[in-house]
């Protein structure tokens, strides 16, 4: 069972990270975790990339299609346009914005702004993702979700990749990605031929 951290006596805000693999429940724990901060009245602001509109155009949507209102930014500085007297920022899919937003983060964590963060931690490649691990270093509170790999039912921890694809971005859902554990994302296509 997660605990949310507790925030009695803190001065400032602060960041928390929510990381893991594709399938894992990062969208969903941001948006359970904004509509919190929305029943205590308080005044939340919400953003993703621009450049994901797989399940919709400005919506946050949880692959079980738990969604709510967002902004979407072509870069992290824009957030700084949307940010009149809020109390709590959530950033979806962080993976995809650029290098500032760890910076961005935390200015907006010095003006005394609850950051709420989710993204991969890594590509799928098993590589670090972007600007997450700067965020991971400078976060306050980390929160590392597991999907359940398909081949054996252990915690999964990388989006193995379905499609021959090697760009590092390539937007896509289950038709492209599947959750893995380590051991079965190191077979790689070694399993792909023996669920076919």
């Amino acid at each position: 069972m997660f605990l949310e951290p507790s925030f009695r006596g803190q001065r400032s805000g602060w960041i928390e990270v929510v990381c893991g693999s594709m399938f894992s429940g990062k969208t969903e724990e941001l948006i359970r975790r904004l509509k919190r901060a929305k029943i205590a009245n308080q005044k939340v602001e919400i953003f993703k990339p621009a450049r994901d509109i797989r399940y919709d155009a400005s919506d946050v949507v949880s692959h079980d299609d738990n969604s709510i209102s967002s902004i979407p930014v072509p870069k992290s500085a824009d957030i700084f346009k949307h940010i009149d007297d809020v109390n709590v920022i959530g950033i979806d899919e962080a993976q995809f914005f650029d290098m500032d937003l760890p910076m961005v983060c935390e200015k907006l964590a010095i003006r005394g702004i609850r950051v709420i963060v989710a993204g991969l931690d890594m590509d799928f490649q098993g590589n670090p993702f972007g600007p997450i691990p700067d965020l991971l270093a400078k976060a306050e509170y980390i929160t590392k979700v597991h999907a359940i790999c398909p081949h054996c039912g252990t915690l999964a921890t990388h989006s193995y990749r379905l499609s021959a694809d090697t760009e590092q971005v390539v937007l896509g859902e289950k038709d492209k990605y599947e959750p893995r554990c380590r051991v079965c994302y190191s077979m790689g296509n070694i399993l792909d031929f023996k669920t076919n």
